[in-house]
């Protein structure tokens, strides 16, 4: 559920920085204990729609979803609920503009180990233009000047370089993810502002009310879409397993359609 709003700082400079680099591998490992057994080849219908899924880990899946489903339903939820009684739509756009400001670098690091240098130079100038015009990016006018934001991650980097999607995870705490995708845990850690910049106490108090803001901002924006699916799917967990894979494969095109060499408007073009 989480990783639906974008969880970015899970942990923080306190945190033992090889502990947490180490997570994904120690969480994968666990999850193996739990693979659902596939159906027998002689069964095409059932075997293909097993290896369709392509959730071997089912059970153990199941169970952190209700966790944090659980989690979700007596903190995020109610938090995100008080935040939208006590703040307007304006100011809501303006936090998710400065936390997407801050993220530009770690887009533009993915952009170019991608070769996408189009979506690389975008990223550059959103965040020259939003951190100075835009006043540290709580406004966004790189997007009205013809920069609007694409997103990107290193687990659409790794997916860029053909690293297969493995199968499908669903995390404790983060939510939706994948074999490869999890690899996106520490690279987050490491590729913000905050990580390049000298310790100290105010930095690291900053970046644990920047990650809680965007939490709780984020969270606020999905709360009807959420309730619509839990509302009305016959199995959420699916719903959400689909709506993930459907986001990732969106973002893929969008990043390679931003990335298309075209022409500049002013650009004269021949007469056909």
């Amino acid at each position: 559920m989480v990783r639906l709003i974008r969880m970015k700082d899970k942990m923080r400079r306190g945190a033992k920085k090889g502990l947490y680099i180490g997570a994904p591998a120690l969480l994968l490992a666990t999850l193996l204990a739990g693979c659902a057994t596939p159906p027998p080849v002689s069964d095409t219908a059932d075997y293909q729609a097993y290896e369709q899924q392509n959730d071997p880990l089912e059970p153990t899946n199941r169970v952190f979803y209700n966790v944090n489903d659980k989690i979700d339903r007596y903190a995020f939820k109610p938090l995100a609920q008080g935040y939208v009684d006590i703040t307007t739509q304006p100011i809501r756009n303006h936090v998710g503009n400065f936390v997407t400001n801050i993220g530009e670098p770690a887009r533009l690091l993915n952009f170019m180990a991608s070769g996408k240098p189009r979506d690389a130079g975008t990223s550059l100038v959103r965040f020259l233009i939003n951190s100075t015009v835009g006043i540290g990016g709580i406004f966004d006018p790189a997007t009205a000047l013809g920069y609007p934001e694409t997103d990107t991650d290193f687990g659409l980097t790794l997916a860029e370089w053909g690293v297969p999607a493995g199968p499908y995870l669903y995390l404790p705490i983060f939510g939706p993810s994948g074999a490869r995708d999890v690899l996106n845990l520490p690279v987050e850690f490491f590729a913000t502002p905050m990580e390049a910049a000298p310790a100290s106490a105010a930095l690291s108090d900053f970046g644990y009310a920047e990650t809680g803001v965007h939490l709780v901002n984020t969270r606020a924006e999905y709360i009807q879409p959420i309730d619509q699916i839990q509302a009305t799917a016959l199995d959420p967990y699916a719903t959400f397993r689909s709506l993930y894979r459907q986001s990732l494969d969106s973002q893929l095109q969008q990043i390679d359609k931003a990335d298309t060499p075209t022409p500049p408007d002013w650009v004269m073009r021949p007469a056909q």
